[in-house]
């Protein structure tokens, strides 16, 4: 049964703003905020309402209105063009306005077969999402994928671990391209590896697992200890100074962690590429203050030379505020450019 309550003229508050005539009110909540956060124009016409009606028993907004002392009627389960019929005739009959509780996934087909019947229906969105809030919806994808799918249930940290390089690299080289849609879809690529390699953490029970809330809430804590100038009382002259209190701290940071002095170049990943490992140990040691000319002497060889050379023109490019390794890179696609251009221009039957 619907419940009696007083009419409250939608938007009659302070700042209100949306209609007040619409006869049908269809109405949308996302489900990646609690239940019963809604705003104040979702919540006036809720109470204004002549009748409220939803198409599950389950929907996550019920035990909010009666608690809110809202009644609510379940609809019988049809197809969309049908429940348009149904919401068309009750809304046609009913002294105040029907409102419709659209499920979590919006119900599209329903307000396509409204729109294509032409009757004046107003969508209102009683929540939205905040920012990050479909990164629910990628944890839930997948716990779902874990459980349901042969091969993503067979993955361990081991498996992955070439997707976490490859996907990292196809990123870099959607971010050279320019092209912002590529970067994009490559960007959720890197940030699935993050997701699922939480989830497969999650399942150890040897005291070793954590969550991606656990990996969320690390980085964050990170970012706060290392940005006492934002989160903190420290004043800073500028990014450079930024730069050497992040050095500072993380060097204590892992000191405190070792139980000893570290080493500037701590954390350093050796297994990277040659040129970008040439490039971080320079610039930790140049942080560091120590000279850039530290290289231990080798056997004399052209190999050898070439070797010095090349950290020579890293430790040039570091000077000069250049990554060596994009310039590089940059550099290898304007040759690779270079060469098909040369290939076209030499192809059998060309002139």
């Amino acid at each position: 049964m619907v419940g009696s309550r007083a009419y409250l003229p939608p938007g009659g508050s302070p700042g209100g703003s949306r209609r007040s005539d619409s006869r049908l009110i269809v109405l949308r909540t996302t489900p990646r905020v609690a239940p019963g956060l809604l705003s104040l124009p979702a919540w006036q016409v809720l109470r204004a309402a002549g009748q409220v009606l939803a198409g599950s028993p389950g929907h996550p907004q019920l035990a909010a209105l009666e608690q809110a002392g809202i009644g609510w009627e379940l609809a019988p389960e049809e197809a969309a063009a049908a429940r348009a019929t149904r919401l068309i005739a009750l809304a046609s009959t009913c002294d105040a306005p029907v409102v419709w509780l659209a499920a979590p996934t919006g119900e599209d087909d329903l307000l396509t077969a409204l729109a294509e019947a032409a009757f004046d229906t107003e969508v209102l969105s009683g929540s939205h999402d905040l920012p990050g809030g479909r990164l629910l919806d990628l944890v839930a994808a997948m716990d779902t994928l874990r459980t349901d799918c042969p091969w993503d249930a067979e993955q361990t940290h081991r498996s992955l671990a070439p997707h976490l390089i490859e996907e990292s690299y196809e990123a870099l080289e959607a971010l050279e391209s320019g092209d912002a849609r590529d970067l994009r879809d490559e960007l959720g690529d890197v940030l699935l590896q993050v997701v699922f390699h939480a989830r497969i953490a999650a399942e150890r029970n040897d005291g070793t697992g954590f969550t991606i809330d656990d990996v969320a809430d690390a980085i964050v804590g990170k970012l706060v200890r290392r940005h006492p100038h934002v989160f903190g009382d420290v004043r800073v002259s500028g990014a450079d100074e930024v730069k050497a209190n992040w050095a500072a701290i993380k060097a204590a940071e892992r000191a405190e962690s070792r139980g000893r002095p570290g080493s500037a170049l701590d954390g350093i990943p050796f297994g990277q590429p040659a040129l970008s490992l040439a490039a971080q140990l320079h610039a930790r040691a140049a942080a560091a203050g120590a000279h850039p000319d530290l290289a231990a002497p080798n056997q004399a060889g052209q190999g050898n030379e070439i070797g010095a050379r090349l950290l020579a023109l890293v430790a040039e490019a570091g000077g000069a505020g250049l990554n060596p390794e994009l310039e590089l890179r940059a550099a290898a696609r304007r040759f690779a450019d270079g060469v098909r251009a040369w290939e076209r221009e030499n192809a059998p039957g060309v002139d």
